[in-house]
């Protein structure tokens, strides 16, 4: 299940941004609604204990500094392995919107989420990280696809995943092709068959020793 989302978010971040406009407006007018700033052609780096953890990406950036939230526009994040610092996990959505203070991501209009870790691609229109609990939660109606490079392909809807506890699930109308790559089991079972043999051989001299007295 999705490693993906193990590392992702934390507390440090750095900002680069090439055009960055700051225009307030009328505050009285336009309140809340009204972004601090407005940044296009962003890259939003998120740091921990000064390494790199995941990096955002955006056409379209809007801040707003009193909700702590930052609003997205045709967004895209790679997540960094944390022992390599290699690229573990990429995902993309036409929106989304970060809630600064806490980690949280919400995305929306075309979600694919790739890990590679873990070979597993999720595809829907509506998807929700929660950085405390580290899970990760569609729209209770919305279909999500599961995607993988052995030709496991199937959907269901109230799809739900704990990355602590490396488990996802749906509540409902699940269909398609699951398969499962059994060749580490093959690979034990000879093992295990391999030792049971070794066992015997070492057994039977103890055997014959027994019965010639």
């Amino acid at each position: 299940m999705s490693a993906v989302f193990r590392y992702t978010l934390c507390a440090v971040c750095c900002l680069w941004c090439a055009a960055c406009s700051f225009d307030y407006g009328n505050q009285d007018e336009a309140g809340n609604d009204q972004p601090d700033i407005v940044m296009e052609n962003v890259e939003y780096v998120r740091m921990r204990s000064g390494n790199p953890v995941a990096r955002f990406q955006a056409e379209k950036a809007e801040r707003f500094e009193e909700r702590q939230r930052m609003a997205l526009r045709n967004f895209t994040f790679e997540q960094f392995e944390k022992q390599t610092g290699d690229v573990n996990a990429y995902g993309m959505a036409g929106s989304a919107e970060v809630q600064i203070d806490t980690g949280d991501i919400h995305m929306e209009d075309g979600v694919i989420i790739e890990v590679d870790s873990e070979d597993i691609t999720i595809e829907t229109s509506e998807l929700e990280w929660k950085d405390k609990e580290r899970t990760l939660r569609a729209g209770a109606e919305e279909p999500v696809n599961i995607l993988r490079s052995n030709g496991t392909s199937f959907s269901g809807v109230g799809f739900s995943a704990d990355a602590r506890r490396r488990t996802w699930e749906f509540t409902s109308g699940v269909g398609g092709s699951y398969i499962h790559d059994d060749e580490e089991d093959e690979e034990e079972s000879e093992d295990e068959a391999a030792e049971t043999s070794e066992n015997d051989e070492t057994a039977t001299p103890d055997a014959n020793t027994g019965a010639d007295e």
